[in-house]
């Protein structure tokens, strides 16, 4: 695979490279942001849709699909959390889309960061059981038969557990193996054989964003419910 062009600098190491395209794609998304703003205009201007194709229309389109994507996985109680859930798709996409220029590395191939984001929505969908449930959201973890509530608790600690390491093992992988495959075919012939595999890593970009979103969805859904 390409070697980042940020690891090429002296002193800078490996590691280092993975936080300055974690710096690279906050900047970025930040700038996207404020550009977004820039756009809203004022008054009645700021909440109508826009009218015709932009930067705006297009985050706009990327919102409303959050946010039925949200309605559709929790319900109307779920918009509350579509800054969140929004903040992950743009972060996991932006990180990931970076991957595709040659020779840069995304921060969302270093599992440190991956595994941390895990660790976030793991904290956040607890944190929110037990806000919505109070000390009924441990019901949870002792299963629908009483008699069976020591093996089930086990059983569930671990699958809690394993949640924010399988979230961050699944996008760590997923890109290091693309973004692999495109550098491997970029090294052996650097014109047109690529550019099907620039579309696949692409589209793949788009689907781990989408996946890490929806699976952060379903987590928030499972401890806010309240029919166990």
């Amino acid at each position: 695979m390409s070697v980042s062009i940020v690891s090429l600098i002296p002193g800078v190491g490996h590691d280092y490279a993975h936080v300055a395209t974690f710096g690279i794609a906050a900047v970025f998304a930040i700038g996207l942001g404020f550009f977004a703003k820039s756009q809203l205009g004022q008054g009645e201007e700021a909440i109508a849709p826009a009218k015709r194709f932009s930067a705006r229309a297009l985050l706009e389109l990327l919102i409303e699909f959050i946010q039925s994507l949200s309605d559709m996985v929790i319900g109307e109680q779920g918009r509350s959390y579509i800054p969140l859930f929004a903040s992950i798709f743009f972060f996991v996409l932006i990180n990931n889309l970076i991957g595709v220029i040659p020779g840069i590395t995304p921060a969302t191939e270093n599992l440190n960061t991956t595994l941390a984001m895990g660790l976030i929505i793991f904290l956040f969908y607890n944190y929110q059981g037990l806000k919505e449930n109070g000390v009924g959201y441990l019901k949870h973890f002792m299963g629908p038969i009483l008699l069976l509530a020591p093996l089930m608790i086990v059983i569930e600690l671990i699958s809690h557990l394993v949640r924010p390491i399988s979230l961050g093992l699944r996008l760590a992988n997923v890109m290091r193996g693309d973004h692999t495959v495109l550098g491997i075919f970029l090294d052996l012939v650097p014109v047109l054989l690529p550019i099907p595999f620039y579309i696949l890593g692409i589209f793949v970009c788009f689907v781990q964003a989408f996946v890490f979103t929806l699976l952060s969805m379903v987590y928030v859904s499972l401890a806010i419910a309240h029919d166990h």
